[in-house]
């Protein structure tokens, strides 16, 4: 039996199931569902790349492989609502996203300082 993506695809989605399994387990673990968000979103990348790479041209597609092909898009269409689910759980256990990229504001702000006069 031939498969048509390679053993990565398969260990990449089965170990965010296994995380993912975790966090709904680990429930006031707020490092569980931080390690399923980014795991869920290295997993849309690499299945983008697995979907483009290894998808033989239509001549070589057998029933077996054009229903795996789809499984595996509708598997990535979904993950876009799994990541906003876990991002949900995400915020519910206390979790802040804030995005800092250490840019300081330039100007001084002496509004709440008191003259030394």
């Amino acid at each position: 039996m031939s498969y048509i993506f390679p053993a990565s695809y398969a260990w990449g989605n089965f170990s965010v199931l296994a995380v993912g399994i975790w966090a709904i387990v680990q429930r006031d673990s707020l490092d569980a569902i931080t390690m399923f968000l980014t795991g869920l979103l290295l997993t849309v990348l690499t299945d983008i790349i697995h979907i483009s790479v290894f998808n033989p041209p239509n001549r070589y597609l057998t029933d077996t492989k054009r229903f795996s092909t789809g499984m595996a898009i509708f598997s990535l269409l979904l993950k876009p609502v799994s990541c906003y689910l876990a991002y949900r759980m995400y915020q519910e256990r206390g979790g802040e996203y804030t995005f800092n990229i250490g840019v300081t504001c330039a100007g001084r702000d002496r509004s709440t300082y008191e003259p030394i006069n």
